[in-house]
């Protein structure tokens, strides 16, 4: 009676791992995912930000989007968010928007990280990295600057001076 149920156990444990196996394979090289690039249309996506507002990617068009994936344990993040929150200031009511994603935190470290800075924008938590996914976010923080039209004009990885942020905005203002 043992054997036959440790034959069963280990035959449904290799049906689980074929099957996790063969899911691997299929969703790496058949499944159509299109690479973020510059002049490609910026993948949609759909996130809460800590006051529990939901933006999508897509309401967005007619306006410039800073699309900043960071973390609060990421020192260039830190070290470059006030700059993008001065020049939010600057740039908000001339059409540029600037959407954080945080990648993966919890709420309470995020919210403690906002507060600890100030931030003025929307800031979001991507819980299964799905948008960092779709965006090939390897390295933080990772910028993407989308113009009026849902398209990526650049991408930046690594920190930002002020100066660039502020070149950066500018160069996206619709």
């Amino acid at each position: 009676m043992k054997k036959q149920q440790r034959l069963v156990m280990r035959t449904i444990i290799l049906l689980l791992l074929l099957a996790a196996v063969g899911y691997t394979i299929y969703s790496n090289f058949f499944t159509d995912k299109a690479e973020v690039k510059v002049g490609s249309t910026a993948p949609d996506f759909v996130l809460t930000d800590l006051s529990g507002k939901q933006h999508r990617l897509s309401d967005y068009r007619g306006k410039g989007v800073f699309l900043n994936f960071w973390g609060t344990w990421c020192k260039p993040c830190e070290k470059e968010m006030p700059y993008i929150n001065r020049q939010y200031s600057a740039y908000k009511n001339q059409g540029v928007e600037v959407l954080a994603v945080n990648v993966g935190e919890t709420k309470l470290s995020v919210q403690r990280f906002v507060d600890r800075f100030g931030l003025t924008f929307p800031v979001m938590i991507d819980r299964e990295d799905q948008v960092m996914n779709a965006y090939d976010v390897d390295q933080l923080p990772a910028t993407f600057l989308i113009d009026k039209n849902g398209k990526v004009k650049k991408i930046i990885t690594g920190t930002m001076t002020e100066e660039m942020v502020k070149q950066y905005m500018e160069s996206i203002k619709p």
